[in-house]
């Protein structure tokens, strides 16, 4: 078992381990998994388990960390220890979920309740996700008084407000996901809204496109925006048009992302519960008003055993995953009683992976060959049948998720005890403690400098491409020091042509080759994909709107487009001692602080 790396430990004193009453860690890397794997495996007892086996199971896959779950259950899990519940006040205990869905309907009564909500969500330490489509837009009227109506925009102005105030569970700022359906008459002032650099700051937005605009697109036609309050077609507008101006904005200021929200129904495990619309803040938990998801992670390339992955090993570890985030829902204490019925009515679970570039380096296969997409797909194929299996054996002790009957599982005739099973997180801060790339992301850099914990910085060299350059000789100052000062080695000719092939970075691989990817994993997730196309300075908004035309022609749920500079600064800035600086929103202004 490799030890913590400094930054590492770092990241675990500032976010995770407990602390006493004067602010003072009580705890190391060791008593924190003896916690979460104690306070989860509590649980056992209510369906007759041996607690004491699966704490040490689960310890030990923590520990290692093969395994570790989503970051407030790692703040959370056993911090209300020989409490029967958490008081009124205390809703950082024993919240254990990182992905929420809260309802906004059309009424200031729905709004501020949705705000409220949102507040003791980020206390807790978990991400929210929203969809505004349900509010009138600006200008329109308002029932019983000679006012307008302020609109989607405005109205998340405030939801931005009350997260900037509240920082979740002192430990992680909060974050959020904005979802406004494309039709919606406000959609050009919500697509441009984040061109200005201060304004919702704490939201990612998205695009909620259904198929009939993307084939209004192909076909050159005109697009309809209608008025929600009523269901009247306000105007139309062209749709190329429409999507050149999303492409534009997301060119110059990252946002927005978009989401193909038919392809995000045509999977919806639940449909007799209602769609989906809206997700959480990086984009891979799709979840119905009021629902909330928890989340784990496999290391991938801790199942490589003498160059080659070890298939047992893995299986084993997903059983083990499904097994404790099932437990994960019954050992937290969720903040509202909405919230806990339909947690516990659908018991999805998110199983991911992260690690997936350092475990295609271990294997020795570039991550733009497409040996990398089909091992990809062999991977994630044999994970969900293997997390399918468990969920099953859970079921046949436990029962089915109580929305079983009129599911997708029970049209398949399928028993589970989860709706959901699987999902790719972008894994932010878990991946610093574990070593490794985080999701299924290529390395970013070879050498840089991370921004994370409110400022600090991180300094990274890939040790695996250090480990490379000293085999092959060519691990020399001024080498490493070209390294650093571009990020990649590709256009380094002092750095060996093997070496170079194994370590492309995000910038290096092609738009088509991240896509490929993400499809490759998208085929045996149940939920969907956190993965960022990078792109460099120089690229087009018609290289962007091309992204967004094939990611829908492949069927994928979502799309996130992020060109270097976009944010105001570079995604890679010159820092000290020449090393190239990663901005803490690559793990994601909100996958950083919600994903992970």
């Amino acid at each position: 078992m490799q030890p913590l790396t400094p930054n590492a430990e770092r990241v675990l004193e500032a976010r995770y381990l407990a602390r006493d009453d004067a602010g003072r860690v009580v705890e190391n890397w060791e008593g924190l998994c003896r916690r979460v794997a104690r306070g989860v495996a509590a649980v056992e007892k209510e369906w007759g388990g041996d607690g004491e086996r699966w704490e040490e199971a689960f310890f030990g896959a923590i520990q290692c960390r093969e395994f570790l779950p989503n970051s407030p259950t790692l703040m959370n899990a056993g911090t209300d220890a020989g409490r029967e519940a958490p008081g009124p006040l205390d809703h950082t205990i024993g919240q254990l979920a990182a992905c929420f869905v809260l309802p906004v309907e059309d009424s200031l009564a729905s709004v501020f309740e949705a705000v409220k909500q949102m507040a003791v969500i980020h206390q807790s330490g978990g991400g929210t996700g929203f969809d505004f489509s349900a509010l009138r837009p600006a200008g329109d009227v308002v029932q019983g008084t000679p006012g307008v109506a302020s609109g989607p925009v405005a109205f998340m102005g405030v939801f931005d407000a009350a997260t900037a105030v509240v920082k979740q569970g002192g430990r992680r700022r909060g974050a959020n996901m904005g979802v406004l359906r494309v039709d919606h008459p406000d959609v050009l002032e919500f697509i441009r809204v984040k061109s200005d650099r201060t304004q919702l700051t704490n939201f990612n937005i998205s695009l909620a496109t259904p198929d009939r605009f993307w084939q209004a697109v192909e076909a050159g036609a005109r697009f309809e925006l209608v008025n929600p309050r009523n269901g009247c077609v306000v105007r139309s507008i062209d749709a190329r048009a429409l999507l050149d101006e999303i492409a534009n904005v997301a060119w110059a200021s990252g946002d927005p992302g978009v989401l193909f929200i038919d392809a995000v129904n045509r999977a919806n495990p639940t449909p007799h519960l209602g769609p989906l619309a809206a997700t959480n803040p990086c984009g891979e938990l799709p979840l119905l008003p009021n629902e909330a998801c928890n989340l784990g992670s496999l290391r991938l390339d801790a199942f490589v055993r003498d160059g080659a992955l070890d298939w047992d090993a893995l299986d084993g570890a997903v059983e083990l995953g499904v097994r404790f985030l099932d437990d994960v829902i019954e050992a937290s204490h969720y903040p509202m009683p909405a919230i806990t019925a339909m947690v516990h009515g659908n018991r999805k679970i998110g199983l991911g992976v992260m690690g997936f570039a350092d475990l295609l380096v271990d294997l020795g296969i570039p991550y733009d060959d497409a040996a990398a997409v089909a091992l990809g797909e062999q991977l994630m194929g044999r994970i969900h049948a293997r997390a399918e299996q468990a969920s099953a054996q859970l079921a046949e002790k436990r029962g089915v998720f109580p929305n079983w009957h009129g599911s997708r599982a029970h049209a398949r005739g399928k028993r589970l005890r989860n709706a959901t099973l699987t999902s790719i997180a972008p894994t932010g801060t878990i991946s610093i403690l574990a070593g490794c790339a985080g999701g299924i992301e290529p390395f970013f850099a070879l050498a840089f400098v991370r921004h994370v914990l409110d400022g600090q910085r991180l300094p990274e060299t890939n040790p695996r491409f250090e480990a490379a350059l000293r085999k092959s000789g060519a691990l020399v100052p001024e080498v490493l020091a070209r390294v650093m000062a571009a990020g990649s080695a590709r256009c380094i000719a002092e750095v060996p042509e093997p070496v170079r092939r194994l370590f492309p970075t995000a910038f290096d691989i092609a738009p088509e080759r991240h896509l490929d990817v993400q499809q490759a994993f998208q085929r045996h997730v149940d939920n969907a994909v956190s993965k960022t196309i990078n792109l460099p300075a120089e690229a087009t908004p018609a290289e962007i709107r091309a992204i967004y035309l094939s990611a829908w022609r492949r069927g994928l749920k979502g799309v996130t487009v992020f060109r270097e500079g976009c944010k105001g600064v570079a995604v890679l800035v010159r820092g000290e001692g020449g090393a190239l600086e990663v901005p803490d929103h690559y793990a994601g202004d909100c996958s950083d602080a919600l994903c992970s």
